[in-house]
Parts: structure tokens; sequence; C-alpha cells
């Protein structure tokens, strides 16, 4: 099952996708919404990102084939950072490279875990009810500035300029990651293809371990970090962040007036 954000003339709404159509829907996502009768046609909206997380959290080094590959140790537990709300955009968005010298700005395709219910201190054996769904997200990030400073690693400078994290295009609320692609295409031209199964934490052992003292929220994006293939993200290039079983999600970077 599909659900999305949309808006359509002046009114931001919720519904579930269906072939072409959107099945207009009221109430609030995770609160079991009620349908309203009424349909539009996907190509009316404007697609909007598909929950209003309090919070992303977002892993490093969390696939095998790039640690190995970069002589990265295999971590204890999940090694993370958090993405604030200003970084969030949307299917077909803009990304607007920062005005200042930022340096290289990089895409990275990753798989999105969509929370669905307050938890914290989760079992791992319950965390699929906590999992409302899945979706597609490009952790964008100016990569030079992460270590500009020989002090002091500025992650959240380096990934949380406004517009740095789209997510979409809609939440899949049913998906066989193990058996799951992600993919990245610049142009049209395949840059990333790695599995989900390569992951070293499930996505019920990163909800598990991420909900360890710290509250997650209906609506929370946990983004479970890229592989090999990450490159640098030019203006008017268009990144395709796709994964089977969900859809795609297009942005194109553009210059700051």
């Amino acid at each position: 099952m599909r659900w999305l954000r949309y808006a359509h003339q002046g009114q931001i709404g919720l519904g579930r996708l269906v072939d072409e159509t959107i099945h207009v829907h009221q109430g609030h996502l995770f609160e079991d919404p009620q349908p309203t009768g009424d349909t539009l046609r996907f190509s009316e909206v404007e697609i909007l990102a598909p929950c209003k997380p309090s919070k992303v959290l977002a892993l490093w080094n969390n696939f095998k084939t790039a640690a190995e590959k970069n002589g990265w140790t295999a971590p204890a537990e999940p090694l993370y950072f958090l993405k604030s709300p200003n970084s969030y955009s949307h299917h077909l968005q803009a990304v607007m490279r920062p005005k200042e010298d930022a340096g290289r700005v990089i895409y990275e395709a990753e798989l999105g875990i969509v929370i669905g219910q307050r938890g914290r201190d989760i079992p791992i054996d319950e965390a699929n009810r906590y999992i409302f769904g899945y979706t597609c997200v490009n952790d964008v990030t100016a990569v030079e500035l992460l270590r500009s400073d020989a002090s002091f690693e500025q992650w959240t400078r380096a990934k949380n300029f406004d517009g740095f994290t789209p997510f979409g295009p809609w939440i899949e609320t049913d998906l066989d990651c193990k058996n799951a692609f992600v993919t990245a295409k610049i142009n049209g031209r395949e840059r990333q293809n790695y599995a989900l199964s390569d992951m070293f934490f499930s996505p019920q052992e990163l909800v598990a371990k991420l909900s360890r003292g710290m509250t997650l929220e209906p609506g929370d994006l946990i983004s479970c970090g890229t592989s090999l293939g990450a490159m640098p993200w030019q203006n008017d290039a268009v990144v395709e962040v796709s994964i089977e079983g969900i859809g795609t999600l297009s942005n194109t970077m553009k210059a700051s007036a």
C-alpha cells in the first residue's frame, strides 16, 4: 500500500495511491485515516514529502561491501547522525547548492524506514509493529565540509543545508528488504546499485537499537546509509533514487540565485 501527501488547488491532502489514482483520505496518516470517497489523478497534484519527521536518524557505515573496500571496521552498534527539518525536500523539488563555498556536494541513495507509532527501548521481536513503511531517501552531503576543521567533524553543517534530505515520493507499507536493491542514476546513467541484504543492521535491528533511550515518534525517518558509488552532484544534473518495490525519487541540483 502506497501513502502520499500532495498539494492540490492550494490544499494539502493525504491519500492512498492505486495505479495512477489517489484515493483521498482524511485524518492523520498514522492514526487510521479514513477514505472520503474522493479521488484525484496522480498527474493533477504536486507530490510532497510523504510525512513530516520530528527527526531523521541517518546511518554511516551500514553496508559490508563499502566497509570492506574502504577499510572500515564493522560497527558494533549503528553509527548515526541527525538531520533537521529544514533539510527536508520532496520529489521533483530542486535542491539548491549552498551559496557559500561548500565544495563538492554528493548524493547518497538510501532506504528510509518510516516509524508509525511512538516507542522507546523497542524489543527487536516487536520492531515490525513500529515500522509503518519504507521510502526512498537522497542523503545529500557537502562532503568537503565534513573534515574541513581538523579539531571537529562537521556532520551537522555538511548534512543540513536547506533541502539536503529529499525523500519520497511516497511510503510503501510492504517491502521485501531482503531481496530489494537500491539504485542511483545521474541523468539516466546508473552510478549506484546495491543490495539491502548487505546491511550490517537490518531495519528491525535499527529500530530496536536506535530506540534505546531515545523515543521514536510517528513519522520519524531512519535513513539506512549508502553503499559504493556516491558521487559529486553537478548543477542541473537529475539524480533518481530507485528502490525495487517502492518507486523512484527524482531531484535536480540547482545553483543558488
